[in-house]
């Protein structure tokens, strides 16, 4: 049999004989415009989330959670207050449009509407342009979103009590108390129970426990208001009166 002789070679067009190695493009033509996704982008996406994540990191070290008295459902006078990055949201829910009867706009329309527009960004412009000013749409969405998240958490900011925020989630030391005392008959038969609680532990207003105050003292707050308490709300006696600012005094946590 000769060489050869009875045999076909049969070709496929449909794969390339001259195959390459899985080298990445040479970009050096398009200075600054692009560059290899792997190594390159990736690891400065790698980097910059590395220093972020250190800077918190040190942060939550130096500035730790604070916390509060342990939540109490019944407090109908506490107010809350939530992380700094949800107070622009706070603040949204404070204006009539969108409180009350309107409290679905607040809640659920308007941040809806917002995070529907952040998901759509990529397909309002899909051009390659990388410049802001060459992409208005874009850019004014979210320098209105920015204008609109800076305006409402400042607003926030400056128009909240922040000294009775602190008050009111106080953590307050345990104390024993004699509810059958005459003083706390008196205080329980007051108004003064409703701001300051059922246990002296505060509420609308401060606790009453280690207070640091003698009875003079006391009984001139109870006339003529301190910080957020108007002066005239006492509406008893002045030997009742005596007797609680006596009472109070003696609270001491253990």
């Amino acid at each position: 049999m000769h060489r050869g002789k009875g045999m076909k070679f049969v070709g496929d067009s449909r794969i390339r004989a001259d195959r390459k190695p899985n080298i990445p493009k040479d970009y050096s033509e398009y200075p600054g415009k692009t560059e290899a996704f792997w190594p390159n982008f990736l690891l400065k996406e790698w980097l910059v989330g590395a220093v972020f994540l250190v800077g918190y990191l040190l942060l939550t070290v130096a500035h730790p959670s604070p916390l509060e008295r342990q939540a109490d459902p019944t407090d109908t006078a506490y107010i809350p207050l939530p992380d700094w990055y949800f107070l622009f949201l706070y603040q949204l829910l404070k204006y009539e449009f969108a409180s009350g009867p309107y409290n679905v706009i607040g809640a659920i329309i308007v941040p809806g509407l917002a995070f529907g527009a952040l998901a759509l960004a990529p397909f309002i412009d899909k051009g390659p342009e990388r410049r802001p000013f060459k992409r208005p749409l874009p850019t004014g969405f979210m320098l209105l979103a920015i204008a609109a998240m800076f305006y409402l958490t400042y607003e926030s900011v400056v128009n909240h009590d922040w000294e009775k925020a602190e008050a009111q989630g106080q953590i307050v030391a345990e104390v024993e108390i004699d509810k059958e005392a005459e003083g706390y008959q008196i205080y329980a038969g007051s108004s003064c129970i409703n701001c300051h609680g059922e246990n002296f532990e505060g509420g609308a207003g401060l606790p009453l426990v280690d207070t640091g105050l003698k009875p003079e003292e006391i009984m001139e707050i109870a006339h003529n208001g301190r910080g957020g308490m108007p002066p005239g709300l006492w509406e008893g006696s002045e030997e009742d009166l005596q007797k609680l600012a006596e009472y109070i005094a003696s609270l001491k946590s253990e």
